[in-house]
């Protein structure tokens, strides 16, 4: 008989491999879903539009980093870090 810790390794093995491939498919979709809708429009606006995301998602990346890590920095700076 496997001992407990085996077990719980196997099982949070087989957890985590079930979540990556989850994650992996649905980006697949994602990204095939995104492909099949940008071949039906112009170059130009392609072009545009992808730096109008790419600045909208670093501007909520750092919208979100800002307000994750917003409390730490300020608990550190009252603490003199």
């Amino acid at each position: 008989m496997i001992s407990v810790i085996a077990q719980e390794r196997l099982l949070g093995a087989a957890l985590g491999g079930v979540f990556s491939s989850l994650i992996v498919y649905e980006q697949r979709k994602i990204i095939y879903q995104t492909v099949c809708q940008l071949e039906n429009k112009p170059p130009a606006a392609q072009i545009k539009d992808s730096v109008h995301r790419g600045r909208q998602i670093a501007h909520l990346w750092n919208k979100a980093m800002d307000q994750t890590l917003g409390p730490v920095i300020t608990s550190m700076s009252s603490r003199g870090w």
